[in-house]
């Protein structure tokens, strides 16, 4: 049926119908009566004329429509605007779909980048959609399926069970990525069961033992050789992420315990150990002091926390446990404002470590192993000792990636970089804060390690009122522009440095004291002679 908007049509339609309601009037009710002939003949005719007419007119319509239509698909600007439609349909559907709360693994945002994929691209394992099936990580697979294998004869299961289970889910573990993914649903399944049982058979050598789960001593990937660390390196990136919940799901099919939530957090914890930016050893006693000081347990118990994304952010909240205490944003509150965006152009904390010292300010090593807690009172920086190896840059940019990019998420570990970023400017820098014990590192010079540093918060959007450290900052920057305090350093900076400066000024004192004395005496002996 073909719709014509026509005005002219419809008034032809309207005379029709109103002829053929004259036309039945005029017919008489009885059915005995005889109509007219001639009446019906010249009703019918007409009817007919307007028919033709109402026809016509539609068959011009339609090939004019026709012909319009041809030229508008052969206009140059047709796909374009049809392109454009589909994109608005694609963006109506990506917004209807409402998955933007389960995001949790992201794309490490290209400013964060600076132009070395080393740091955030995994070079040996792939784990999840976004590196599957690169050629250079392929190697790795041959033994992602041993160890599908391994865990399939010691449990005894049949594979369609953890594909089915991981398919009733496949919904939830997509929305957990940014984007489309690429995969079909058999393929991506397919690679949740593998990647997930190849982290939960690494997790669980590290814990258990290799040997113990039937791997060789030898195996080139399953036993604690030097390649675990590049292993460790890769797993714990931002882009290379797992859900948790599926790493549960799968380590409770193993056990036939589906309540498992918690155990592979612990696993992690204790696979990740050796990327902690700190070693600082603390006794029983000291934990115990640390721990009634501040008025709760410094240790993360992680069967205790049920909010887990993936292993980066589990790893985090060990790296946090309770997490700074809240301060008040009273840092530049003539500029602040609760929908403020974060201005570039203010990420300067505090002053570096040699403009500090010259305003007497001291450093000095704070006993804790929670390498983000600082503090600052009476003029001396409490900083506890952090230790920089050859992963501390990947490690901290993914972490800095992740809190950069998930909402639900603080920038402790941003505030943190920051803040010895803006205490680092040159290898001076970081030599002084080495011989205070604050800062150790396994790097070639300590001028990598500013570098490193300088380059981690080289585009890092930083919000000054959003930090831990705003307060702290704002006490160190009052001592610091305080001139009475900036005095006093350089006074015992120049003649209280060494030994030999004090004799020196204590010599100068005497000889000053000994000749303003000759000279009094002497003045005194010419206007006051001795009678």
């Amino acid at each position: 049926m073909v719709a014509v908007f026509n005005k002219e049509l419809l008034s032809w339609y309207l005379i029709t119908l109103k002829l053929r309601e004259t036309v039945e009037s005029a017919i008489p009710a009885s059915s005995n009566a005889t109509p007219l002939p001639e009446f019906q003949e010249q009703a019918k005719q007409e009817v007919q004329k307007q028919q033709k007419a109402i026809s016509d007119s539609q068959q011009i319509v339609i090939e004019k429509d026709s012909e319009n239509f041809e030229e508008e698909t052969k206009s140059p600007d047709f796909e374009w605007v049809i392109s454009i439609k589909e994109k608005l349909e694609q963006a109506h559907q990506d917004d209807a779909a409402g998955s933007w709360a389960k995001l949790c693994i992201y794309r490490v945002p290209h400013y964060l980048r600076e132009g070395d994929d080393k740091a955030i691209v995994p070079q040996i394992v792939s784990l999840g959609p976004y590196h599957h099936a690169k050629r250079r990580l392929r190697q790795m697979d041959r033994h992602k399926w041993r160890s599908l294998q391994h865990v399939l004869k010691r449990t005894n299961k049949d594979i369609k069970l953890f594909l089915d289970s991981v398919r009733e889910v496949e919904e939830r573990a997509r929305s957990c990525y940014e984007g489309t993914i690429g995969l079909s649903s058999n393929e991506f399944v397919e690679m949740m069961v593998l990647d997930g049982c190849f982290v939960l058979e690494l997790f669980r050598g590290a814990a258990e033992g290799f040997k113990q789960l039937g791997y060789a001593r030898n195996d080139p990937i399953f036993a604690m050789r030097g390649s675990m660390h590049s292993i460790q390196r890769d797993m714990i990136m931002l882009e290379n992420q797992l859900p948790l919940f599926i790493l549960d799901l799968l380590l409770g099919l193993q056990f036939d315990n589906p309540d498992q939530k918690g155990f592979v957090a612990k696993l992690a914890l204790t696979f990740f150990d050796p990327l902690m930016p700190t070693d600082e050893p603390l006794t029983k006693s000291e934990k115990n002091k640390l721990e009634s000081s501040l008025g709760y347990a410094t240790t993360f118990d992680p069967l205790a926390d049920q909010g887990g994304l993936h292993c980066l952010d589990v790893f985090r909240r060990s790296l946090l446990r309770s997490g700074p205490k809240p301060v008040p944003r009273n840092w530049i509150k003539r500029w602040s404002n609760n929908n403020r965006v974060a201005d570039k152009r203010r990420t300067q904390l505090i002053h570096c470590v040699t403009e500090l010292r010259e305003a007497g300010i001291k450093f000095k090593k704070r006993k804790t192993d929670r390498f983000w807690d600082i503090k600052f009172k009476d003029g001396v920086l409490r900083i506890p000792r952090l230790l920089v190896h050859d992963g501390t840059k990947s490690l901290f940019l993914n972490l800095i990636a992740f809190e950069q990019c998930h909402l639900d998420c603080g920038n402790d570990i941003t505030s943190y970089v920051v803040f010895m970023d803006n205490l680092i400017n040159s290898p001076q820098d970081v030599a002084y804060l080495h011989y205070c014990g604050i800062l150790e590192h396994w790097l070639g010079s300590d001028a990598e390690v500013a570098d490193l540093f300088n380059r981690l918060c080289q585009e890092v959007v930083f919000d000054i009122n959003d930090s831990y450290l705003s307060q702290l900052s704002q006490d160190v920057n009052q001592y610091y522009n305080h001139r009475w305090n900036t005095w006093r350093a350089s006074l015992k900076h120049n003649y209280f440095g060494n030994p030999w400066a004090i004799i020196s000024l204590v010599a100068a004192v005497v000889l000053l004291a000994l000749t303003f004395a000759q000279t009094f005496y002497s003045v005194y002996g010419y206007y006051m002679p001795l009678s």
